[in-house]
C-alpha cells in the first residue's frame, strides 16, 4: 500500500477501491466529512427574557411538519418592520429545533455584505461555505461554482440556515442548502415575491400585544413601581409601539431612575412628546441619551461613522482618541442604556437606534466638524493597524504608501503575535477596512484610500470576497488619480485588473493594464520605478495567459525579466523564469519548460526562497514526467509532497497527491494511482473542494 493511504480511513477507502465500488467510496468519504468537521452553531447567547409570539412558533412548527420530501428545503420568511423583533424570533426558534437539524446551524446577516443597496451574493455563499469549514483555499471562484460547492456540502445534509436582513427573494435562493431536509429562516421587512420554485411559508411578525410589552417590561426592569402603578406601565409599553428595541431601551431608562415615580418618568416623556412634536419611541431614546455623561453621549453620536457592523473597543478608542480601557467603560455604558447590543464579538447599534444616534449628532454638531475630526482619527488608525499587518503578514513587498504614526498617545496599536494573527485580524475586519476605503475617498482623504488598499491586496490573495476588492481597487484607482500619485495610479490598476480577470472580465482588466502601462512610461528610473514598470508588464503577462495568449505572455514575462535583470532584483528575474516555464508547460512546449523551471529551481534555492523552491520543484517534476524522465520527477514530486505537509497546505498536498497518481499510472501501477487519488479525494471531500477526476497534465 502506498505511504499516503497510511490511517485507518485510507485504509477503508482503499478496500472500497479495491473492491471497484466507486459510489460507495463518495459515500464513505463523504461520511468522513462529517467525521472530521466539527458540526457549526452559529447561533449567539440566548436573550434573558423572549416573550410571547406563540402563534408564529406554532405557525413555523406546522409548516416544518407539513413540509413534503422532494420539494427542496423549507423556507420560513419572517417579515415585519425593524425592530419587531424578527431576528431574536428567528434565532429562538433556531435554537429549539436545533437538534432537529444535527448537520449545523449557520447565520449569515446579508446586511453586513450590502454596498448601496445590492449584497454580493457570491460573498454570502462564501461566507455559509465557511461556516461549513471549508477552508478560504478550498473556495471556489465563481458564483456559480460556489452555488455548486454549497449544493454539494448539503447534500443529503439536516442544516438549519438563518438569513438575517434580505430585501429580495433573489439574494436568498442561492443560500438554499440542497437537501429536503433543511430548513431555512429569513428575515426581511417586506414580503419576498421573488423566492422562484421554494417552498415558501411567509410568517407576518407584529408588534408584541399590549400585555406581552407590560410582561417584557416587568422582566426587565424588576422593580415594585411596575407593580404599584400598572396605568403607568401600560401607558411606557403602549408609547413604544409593541418594538422590542423600543421597550428594551425603555426598561433600562426606569431602571437608570429608581427613585422617580414611574408616573413622573412616563408624564416627562408625554411632555417631551406634545412639546416637540415626536414619536414617544424617540421620547424614550432621548431620554436614555441625555442621561449619558458627555463622553458616552460623544461615542454614541460618532458610532454611526464606523464603517463596519460591529463595535470594538479599539475601534472605539480611535473615534474618541482615548485609549481603549476608557472606550470599553463607554460601550459598557451604552450596553446598560439599552442603546446597545452586546455581541459575541464586541456590539452592534440597532439600525433605528443608528438612526436615533445620527439625528442627535446633526442636532449637536450641525456643520460636521466633529465627525469629520472623528473619521479622520478613525481612518488613520485602520490604515496604520492594516499596514502593520500587511508587513507581518507578507514581509517586504512592493508598496508605495508609508506607514502612518500612531493616532495619539493615548490610543494603542494592536498587538500582533505573529502572522497568524496578523491575518486573522485582516479577514476579521475586512468589512471595516473595505468600507474604510470608500469613507475615506468620500471625504476627499486620497491618500488614506488608495493606502489602505495596499494591506487588503495580501488579504485578496487569500480571501477572494470578489465584490469587495472589485470596489475598494476601484476607488482606490480614483483616489490614487485624485491624489496625482504616478505609482500608485500604475499598481492600483493592476492589482484592480487580476480580481477582474479571475471573474472573467477579460477587457475591463485589459483595459485597466493598457492605463497602467501608459502611466508607467512616465515613471522615473529609480529601481522602484524600473521594478513597478516590470511588474506592469507581467500583470499583462499574467492577463494574457489566463486567455491563453501563450506567445504574447512569453513575450511579456521575457520583458520583465530583462528589466528585472537591468535592475539587480534577483527574486524579479527567479518569479520571470518560473512564469515562462509555467507558460511553456500548459502550452505543451515541455522540453522548453523542463529548461526554465530547472533554471527557476536552482535560483530558488540559491536564494533560500522556500516556498518559491517547492513551487518551481513541483512544476519541474511535472514537466519532467512529461518528457519522459519519470525517475527525475518522482524525487521532485516526492519533495513538493514533503514540503506541502511541513507546511500544512492541503491543497498543495492534494495536487501533489495527484501528480503522484499520474506518475504511478506511467508506470502501469494502476493500484497505487487510485491509492494516490483517493487520498487526494480524501483531502478534497474533508476541506469542502470539489474531488479532482484525476485527469492532470
Amino acid at each position: 500500500m502506498a505511504e499516503e493511504t497510511r490511517n485507518s480511513l485510507d485504509g477503508r477507502a482503499e478496500v472500497v477501491v479495491q473492491a471497484g465500488r466507486i459510489g460507495e467510496l463518495h459515500q464513505h468519504l463523504h461520511g468522513a466529512e462529517a467525521t472530521f468537521r466539527p458540526v457549526p452553531v452559529q447561533l449567539p447567547p440566548a436573550l434573558v427574557w423572549f416573550e410571547n409570539r406563540h402563534d408564529e412558533q406554532q405557525r413555523i412548527s406546522r409548516a416544518i411538519d407539513d413540509h413534503e420530501a422532494d420539494r427542496g428545503p423549507l423556507v420560513v420568511t419572517l417579515s415585519g418592520i425593524g425592530g419587531i423583533g424578527k431576528t431574536a424570533l428567528g434565532f429562538h426558534v433556531a435554537r429549539g429545533l436545533a437538534d432537529r437539524y444535527p448537520d449545523g446551524v449557520l447565520y449569515v446577516d446579508l446586511d453586513d455584505l450590502r454596498r448601496d443597496g445590492v449584497v454580493e451574493v457570491s460573498d454570502a455563499v462564501g461566507d455559509l461555505l465557511t461556516g461549513l469549514g471549508v477552508a478560504p483555499e478550498w473556495l471556489e471562484r465563481s458564483f456559480g461554482s460556489r452555488t455548486k460547492q454549497l449544493w454539494h456540502m448539503t447534500r443529503d445534509k439536516r442544516i438549519l440556515v438563518v438569513v438575517d436582513n434580505a430585501r429580495y427573494g433573489s439574494e436568498v435562493t442561492p443560500l438554499l442548502p440542497s437537501s429536503d431536509g433543511s430548513l431555512v429562516i429569513v428575515t426581511s421587512q417586506g414580503t419576498l415575491y421573488d423566492l422562484d420554485g421554494a417552498a415558501a411559508v411567509e410568517v407576518p411578525v407584529g408588534p408584541l400585544a399590549e400585555d406581552d410589552a407590560v410582561r417584557l417590561l416587568g422582566h426587565l426592569v424588576a422593580d415594585p413601581r411596575l407593580s404599584e402603578d400598572p396605568d403607568a406601565v401600560i401607558d411606557l409599553a403602549r408609547g413604544c409601539g409593541g418594538l422590542p428595541a423600543a421597550l428594551q431601551v425603555a426598561g433600562q431608562w426606569v431602571r437608570k431612575y429608581r427613585r422617580r415615580s414611574l408616573s413622573r418618568l412616563v408624564a416627562e416623556l408625554t411632555a417631551e412628546l406634545h412639546g416637540k412634536g415626536i414619536p414617544m419611541v424617540e421620547a424614550v431614546w432621548d431620554a436614555a441619551y441625555t442621561g449619558l455623561v458627555p463622553e458616552v453621549a460623544r461615542l454614541y453620536r460618532l458610532l454611526p461613522q464606523l464603517p463596519g457592523p460591529r463595535i470594538e473597543e479599539s475601534a472605539a478608542a480611535a473615534l474618541l482618541g482615548c485609549g481603549p480601557a476608557l472606550a470599553g467603560d463607554a460601550l459598557e455604558e451604552l450596553e446598560s442604556a439599552g442603546l446597545l447590543e452586546c455581541l459575541a464579538e464586541g456590539w452592534r447599534l440597532h439600525d433605528l437606534l443608528r438612526g436615533h444616534a445620527e439625528r442627535r449628532a446633526q442636532q449637536e454638531d450641525p456643520d460636521g466638524a466633529e465627525r469629520r475630526r472623528a473619521r479622520r482619527s478613525l481612518i488613520a488608525w485602520y490604515r496604520r493597524q492594516a499596514a502593520r499587518a500587511d508587513l507581518l503578514a507578507a514581509g517586504s513587498r512592493m508598496t508605495f504608501a508609508e506607514i502612518p504614526e500612531p493616532v495619539s498617545a493615548d490610543v494603542p496599536d494592536v498587538e500582533f503575535t505573529g502572522k497568524p494573527e496578523a491575518l486573522r485580524w485582516l479577514e476579521s475586519h475586512r468589512l471595516a477596512l473595505y468600507g474604510g476605503v470608500r469613507l475615506a475617498y468620500e471625504d476627499g482623504l486620497y491618500e488614506d484610500a488608495w493606502a489602505l488598499c495596499e494591506p487588503l491586496w495580501t488579504h485578496f490573495l487569500d480571501h477572494p470576497h470578489y465584490a469587495d476588492v472589485t470596489d475598494a481597487f476601484r476607488t482606490g484607482v480614483a483616489a490614487a488619480d485624485r491624489a496625482e500619485h504616478l505609482p500608485a495610479m500604475v499598481r492600483m490598476r493592476c492589482q484592480l485588473a487580476r480580481p477582474l480577470w479571475e471573474q472573467g472580465l477579460y477587457e475591463e482588466a485589459a483595459e485597466q493594464l493598457r492605463h497602467a502601462l501608459n502611466a508607467s512610461e512616465a515613471l522615473g528610473e529609480s529601481v522602484s520605478e524600473r521594478k513597478l514598470r516590470a511588474s506592469t508588464v507581467e500583470f499583462r503577462g499574467l492577463l494574457k495567459a489566463e486567455t491563453r495568449d501563450w506567445s504574447g505572455a512569453a513575450a511579456d514575462f521575457e520583458a520583465s525579466k530583462a528589466a528585472h535583470a537591468e535592475i539587480g532584483n534577483a527574486y524579479g528575474v527567479l518569479l520571470q523564469t518560473y512564469l515562462l516555464g509555467r507558460t511553456a508547460l500548459r502550452s505543451g512546449q515541455h522540453q522548453e519548460a523542463v529548461t526554465f523551471l530547472r533554471e527557476a529551481h536552482r535560483m530558488a534555492r540559491a536564494q533560500e526562497r522556500e516556498r518559491m523552491a517547492a513551487r518551481t520543484g513541483f512544476e519541474l517534476g511535472r514537466a519532467l514526467r512529461l518528457v519522459g524522465r519519470p525517475e527525475e520527477s518522482q524525487a521532485l514530486v516526492r519533495a513538493a509532497l514533503d514540503g506541502a505537509r511541513e507546511r500544512g497546505s492541503r491543497t498543495d498536498e492534494a495536487r501533489v497527491l495527484e501528480e503522484l497518481a499520474n506518475l504511478a499510472e506511467d508506470r502501469g501501477e494502476a493500484q497505487t494511482a487510485e491509492e494516490h487519488r483517493t487520498a487526494a479525494r480524501r483531502i478534497a471531500i474533508l476541506h469542502g473542494g470539489a474531488p479532482s477526476d484525476g485527469q492532470s497534465t
